[in-house]
């Protein structure tokens, strides 16, 4: 307390009764998968397409993780971590071959660290008195001479080309590649260095499930995503190329999928977005959910069919699975509504197709399963048509119902750290209750929560009768919080009656 030792007026600052609680932020997506190049295991933060190519390189040809990337963007979401497995990583050394080109009957190829294109062009000597069949080499550097070699020669002399060039030259090596006698001189020419040609191909695959479970120790697969409390959403798209390309079985599918399940119930604040295997009936990915993999988790959610996109790196289009365009739709949903609103009857875009057509009997028996579909409506484009967890709890049926907790759990969580280790009395626990409380209203008015008036959406109690002696004395402060979370309105029901003519209206 200040001390008052003179007349005067003094002004103090005080403390408001409550302190605000600000919303935390619900639509940071996390995704594992194959990329060009970038850092390997290491949950790097993305927020826009160029930043990605920036960094982890183009679409590659067969290989989702860029496609699924590109459409979150696409589909309204901002801020996503990229997690690349299945490569070198940036510290190795690098094995590409550096470019190289052939002059005469020498091989020339640019020295390690040497950048830009390079150009060697050979000219008439420059001396006035050129030894004979001399020649001058110039090295070009994206158009400007860096290095000149006049009156050389191929001849075994002092001046011979290949010694001049091994002891001066900063930018290219020279060897002979053609073995016997030579031309005299080398004639008037221009060559420029390029890579040694490539097949495209994919990028590495890892060949074991370890690769994407990874260890939170090491920081490695999901387990470095411990580190990185942002993430509300995780999904795995090259789980499926991978699959695809023979590198890993059903079952290890299953393992991975499980394993990403694990992370999410673990962590308590994300849902992992899953995939089924591609090509499959409304048959099969049934049996698929039901008997195959058997999952059960109010925090993992599952959408069918794959989705038919373009894709720059093959020219065509392709089947992808759908995991990151519906985290993009999840965080446009957020943006545009609210957490609140499940993200369904939402457009796909980019997509163009579905690899399967599903009928209003087969969504009749995948929709109960928790299988979300997505569907093409005449008039209405595709639109994702489900909402729903693989949790077999009807209380966590519905996904906007599980996200909305995460989002209130997670800022109560930040927004009321300055309890700690106040003291624990009466004065406490009326301001926890306001605290709370004012947050909690606001949500109701946003229209998160169910009721008429604030005390039908929710109850905040934190008294005496929470917190007894006993759990005063252990240092504990209870908190009691009931909320009425808002459900989909998933079945929209009208029913018609006919009425006899002149019998008048219906009674309200």
């Amino acid at each position: 307390m200040p001390q008052y030792l003179s007349p005067g007026v003094y002004i103090e600052e005080m403390e408001s009764g409550s302190r605000p609680i600000e919303g935390v932020g619900t639509s940071v997506a996390a995704f594992i998968g194959f990329a060009q190049k970038g850092p390997l295991n290491e949950p790097t933060l993305v927020t826009n397409w160029s930043q990605f190519t920036s960094v982890f390189g183009d679409f590659v040809e067969g290989a989702y993780l860029a496609s699924a990337v590109y459409g979150f963007f696409a589909n309204g979401g901002g801020i996503c971590y990229i997690v690349r497995i299945g490569g070198p990583a940036e510290d190795e050394p690098d094995t590409a071959e550096p470019p190289r080109a052939m002059l005469g009957p020498y091989e020339v190829r640019t020295l390690p660290g040497v950048t830009g294109e390079v150009t060697l062009e050979v000219t008439a000597p420059e001396g006035e008195e050129p030894p004979p069949d001399a020649f001058t080499l110039l090295v070009r550097r994206d158009g400007e001479v860096v290095e000149s070699f006049p009156d050389v020669t191929t001849k075994r002399s002092k001046d011979n080309v290949v010694t001049r060039v091994k002891a001066r030259s900063q930018v290219i090596q020279l060897e002979t590649a053609v073995k016997g006698a030579g031309p005299a001189a080398l004639e008037a020419q221009t060559v420029t260095l390029a890579p040694p040609a490539r097949e495209p191909g994919p990028a590495p695959v890892p060949l074991a499930a370890d690769s994407y479970i990874g260890d939170p120790d090491e920081r490695t697969g999901f387990g470095g995503l411990e580190a990185v409390e942002e993430v509300t959403m995780v999904a795995a798209p090259d789980l499926m190329s991978a699959f695809e390309k023979g590198a890993l079985g059903l079952e290890a599918v299953i393992a991975v999928q499980q394993g990403l399940i694990t992370h999410c119930e673990a962590m308590g604040d994300r849902i992992a977005i899953l995939d089924p295997p591609p090509a499959m009936s409304p048959q099969q990915v049934r049996k698929w959910r039901l008997e195959t993999t058997g999952f059960d988790s109010k925090y993992a959610t599952m959408y069918y069919p794959w989705i038919k996109v373009f894709d720059p790196a093959a020219g065509r289009n392709v089947f992808m699975p759908p995991s990151g365009h519906m985290a993009g739709v999840w965080a446009r949903n957020d943006d545009t509504r609210g957490v609140h609103k499940a993200p369904a009857n939402e457009v796909v875009r980019e997509a163009v197709a579905l690899q399967t057509q599903i009928t209003k009997g087969e969504h009749d028996l995948l929709n109960p399963i928790g299988l979300n579909c997505i569907r093409a409506f005449p008039g209405r484009g595709i639109r994702v048509w489900g909402a729903r967890t693989l949790s077999s709890d009807h209380a966590w049926r519905y996904l906007n119902v599980r996200r909305l907790f995460n989002y209130l759990e997670e800022s109560i969580l930040a927004g009321t750290q300055w309890v700690v280790f106040e003291p624990n009395d009466d004065a406490l626990w009326a301001r926890i209750r306001r605290t709370v409380s004012a947050f909690l209203v606001n949500e109701w008015r946003r229209g998160a929560l169910f009721g008429l008036t604030p005390d039908e959406a929710f109850y905040v109690k934190c008294d005496r009768e929470t917190n007894p002696p006993e759990s005063i004395d252990a240092g504990q402060v209870i908190c009691e919080i009931g909320v009425a979370p808002v459900k989909p309105a998933e079945f929209v029901v009208f029913r018609l009656a006919q009425l006899s003519s002149g019998s008048g209206a219906v009674d309200e």
